[in-house]
C-alpha cells in the first residue's frame, strides 16, 4: 500500500511538472518576435502599391502581416535623409501606427543620412566636421531625441539597434572596426546610454552581418567587451543568398554562432534580418521554419524578415510577396508554423494545420491550438471512441491566424477521445485522453 502511495505521488508530481513545462513553453512561444522590417511600406503606398491577403482580398498590409503571425515591426532611422524618408518624424509616425495596432517595435539606427551596412558607414553631413568627442555626443543626442519623440507619443520601442550591420564598425573612419575598436566601443556606449536614459526597459541590440561567421562575431564582441561597451542582445543577419550558401548550411552555421554568443558573453540573441528569393516560396518557407526553430531552440528572442512586403520595388528580390497576385507568398506561412509542401498554379498551398493539444492526458480541461493558413469555414469537434460527436468548439468562418480554445468536458467519463479540425479541404485529427 505504501509503495502504491509513493508511486501515485511520483506520477502526480511528474504530471504537475509536465503541465508546468508545457505552460512555460507556451509563454516563451507567445513572447517570440515574429518580425518584419517594413521601412519601405509607406513609400510604396504613396506609389499606389496594392496588397491583398491570402484570399485575394485587398487589405491593409499591416493587417495582412498580423494575420500571417507577425507581431513585431522594425523601422530604420536615418539622421537627415533627403525628403525626410526614415527621418525622425517619419519614423515616429510609422511607429505610432504600428503601436496602435499592437505590434512591438524595433528601431534600427543607421547613424547616416542614407544606408549604413558593412560597405557603407558614412558620417551624416551635419556631423562631418565634428571631432570624435563631438561625434559621441552627436550619437547620444540623436538617439535620445528620436526615442524621446516616440515616448511623447506614448510609444516605447521594445528594442533599439545601435548601428546596422556593424561588423566593420560605424561612422567611418573614426569608428571603423577593428582598426579603431576603442572608438567604436565608445560610440556604442553613447548610443546605449542614450537609450537607457530615455527608458531602462528598452533592450539594446548590437547587430552584425553574416550570422554564419562566428569568427567575425567573436572578433567584434571581444573587442567591444574589452573596451567596456554594453549591450543587451546580439543581433545577426542570416541571408543564404548573400552568403552564397544553401539555406541548410547557412542556418546551421548561424546556430553555431548563436550558441557561441550565448555561452561566451551570457547574452540573448536575435535574428534582426532574414530573407530569401521571392520566386522560391517553398524553399523560403522551409528556410524560415528551420531558422525560427533553431533560434527558439537556444532561447533566441525573434526573427525579422527584411522586407516581406516588397514586390517590383527598386529591384529587390528577397521579399515575400507575389508580384502577380499581390498576395504574400508561402514564405510568410512559416511565421504561423505552417510547413508548406507545394504550391499549385493558382498559388494555393498544401499546409499542416499544426493542431496542438496540451496537456494530454488531461484533467479537468485541456487547451487546443491550431493554425488557419487561409480565411475559411472551420470546424473543431470532439468525438468519443464510438465516433459520436460530443462537443463542437468551432463551427463557422475564421480569418487566417492562430487560435486557442479550451475544452472542459464536465460530464464526460475518463477515456480516449478524438479532436478533429477541418478547414477548407484539409483536416487533422489528434487522440486525447481524459483521466478523472
Amino acid at each position: 500500500m505504501k509503495r502504491y502511495y509513493l508511486e501515485s505521488r511520483i506520477n502526480n508530481i511528474q504530471a504537475v511538472i509536465l503541465i508546468f513545462l508545457l505552460l512555460v513553453a507556451v509563454k516563451v512561444k507567445a513572447q517570440f518576435a515574429n518580425g518584419a522590417d517594413v521601412s519601405w511600406l509607406s513609400q510604396m503606398e504613396t506609389y499606389n502599391y496594392v496588397f491583398k491577403n491570402s484570399s485575394g482580398v485587398q487589405e491593409n498590409c499591416l493587417q495582412i502581416l498580423k494575420e500571417k503571425g507577425i507581431n513585431a515591426l522594425r523601422f530604420r532611422v536615418w539622421v537627415n535623409p533627403q525628403g525626410g524618408l526614415n527621418g525622425k518624424q517619419y519614423v515616429a509616425h510609422e511607429a505610432y501606427i504600428a503601436d496602435t495596432m499592437g505590434f512591438k517595435i524595433l528601431l534600427d539606427f543607421h547613424f547616416s543620412d542614407t544606408w549604413a551596412d558593412p560597405g557603407h558607414q558614412t558620417i551624416p553631413a551635419a556631423w562631418s566636421s565634428d571631432s570624435f568627442s563631438q561625434l559621441q555626443t552627436d550619437v547620444y543626442n540623436h538617439v535620445y531625441s528620436v526615442l524621446d519623440t516616440l515616448k511623447s507619443l506614448g510609444v516605447v520601442p521594445k528594442w533599439v539597434q545601435i548601428g546596422n550591420e556593424v561588423g566593420n564598425g560605424m561612422l567611418w573612419p573614426y569608428g571603423k572596426a577593428p582598426t579603431y575598436m576603442s572608438n567604436f566601443a565608445k560610440l556604442i556606449s553613447s548610443g546605449y546610454n542614450a537609450v537607457k536614459a530615455v527608458d531602462t526597459t528598452i533592450q539594446v541590440i548590437v547587430h552584425l552581418e553574416d550570422g554564419h561567421k562566428d569568427a567575425l562575431f567573436r572578433q567584434i564582441f571581444d573587442g567591444l567587451k574589452s573596451y567596456g561597451a554594453k549591450w543587451d542582445i546580439i543581433g545577426m543577419s542570416v541571408y543564404p543568398y548573400w552568403a552564397g550558401l544553401t539555406w541548410q548550411a547557412d542556418d546551421s552555421l548561424a546556430l553555431i554562432t548563436m550558441k557561441d554568443m550565448i555561452s561566451r558573453y551570457n547574452t540573448k540573441v536575435m535574428v534582426c534580418e532574414a530573407g530569401y528569393l521571392y520566386n522560391k516560396p517553398i524553399d523560403a518557407n522551409h528556410y524560415l521554419l528551420d531558422l525560427i526553430a533553431k533560434t527558439k531552440s537556444v532561447g533566441g528572442l525573434g526573427v525579422f524578415y527584411w522586407e516581406p512586403e516588397s514586390y517590383n520595388w527598386q529591384g529587390y528580390q528577397l521579399g515575400a510577396w507575389d508580384p502577380n497576385t499581390k498576395e504574400p507568398t508561402a514564405a510568410m506561412d512559416a511565421f504561423l508554423g505552417i510547413d508548406v509542401t507545394s504550391v499549385n498554379t493558382e498559388g494555393s498551398v498544401t499546409p499542416k494545420l499544426n493542431l496542438y493539444i496540451y496537456p494530454n492526458p488531461f484533467n479537468p480541461d485541456t487547451n487546443i491550438e491550431f493554425t488557419i493558413p487561409r480565411s475559411s469555414d472551420v470546424s473543431l469537434s470532439i468525438y468519443n471512441i464510438l465516433g459520436e460527436k460530443i462537443a463542437s468548439l468551432v463551427d463557422g468562418y475564421k480569418n487566417a491566424g492562430n487560435y486557442n480554445y479550451r475544452w472542459l468536458p464536465e460530464s464526460s467519463a475518463s477515456g480516449v477521445y478524438f479532436c478533429v479540425l477541418r478547414t477548407g479541404n484539409y483536416w487533422e485529427t489528434k487522440k486525447i485522453i481524459l483521466m478523472k
